[in-house]
C-alpha cells in the first residue's frame, strides 16, 4: 500500500478530526503537537477535544532500504468538544509500530503549534 492509498483509507475511516489541516499532498495527515523517540516507544502529542484515545489513531509504516516512512491518522472523529482544544499525549511502542528504534525513521505528519503557546 502506497502513501496516497493510506490517506485515503484514513478518509473513509472517519475523516478529519481537529479541522487544522495543513496544506499539501498529505495535509488529511493528522497535525502533531510533538513527536519524541524514547527508547522504548514514540510520543505524540495531538490536539484533543477531551477524549482522544490511542485506540482512535491507526498508523502506517512503509520501509524502503534500512529506512521507515510512519504516518499517524485518526480513525474516528473526535465526540466530545472542550471549549478550548487540549493535547492529548500517545505512545507507541516500537513493538507496536513494526520498526526497530536505532534505525532512521520519517514521521510524514505535519508538526503544529499548540494554540496557547503562539504569540
Amino acid at each position: 500500500m502506497n502513501r496516497r492509498l493510506f490517506v485515503l483509507a484514513a478518509l473513509a475511516l472517519g475523516g478529519c478530526a481537529t479541522g487544522a489541516r495543513a496544506p499539501g499532498p498529505l495535509g488529511e495527515l493528522e497535525p502533531l503537537y510533538s513527536a519524541q523517540a524514547g527508547a522504548d516507544a514514540l510520543v505524540i502529542t495531538v490536539i484533543s477535544h477531551g477524549c482522544t484515545a490511542k485506540a482512535d489513531f491507526t498508523f502506517y509504516v512503509e520501509r524502503r532500504g534500512g529506512s521507515a516512512t510512519l504516518a499517524f491518522a485518526r480513525k474516528h472523529v473526535e465526540g466530545c468538544k472542550a471549549p478550548l482544544p487540549g493535547a492529548a499525549q500517545l505512545a507507541f511502542t516500537w513493538v507496536e509500530l513494526g520498526l526497530d528504534p536505532r534505525r532512521p525513521v520519517f514521521l510524514l505528519n505535519p508538526l503544529v503549534g499548540r494554540p496557547e503557546m503562539s504569540g
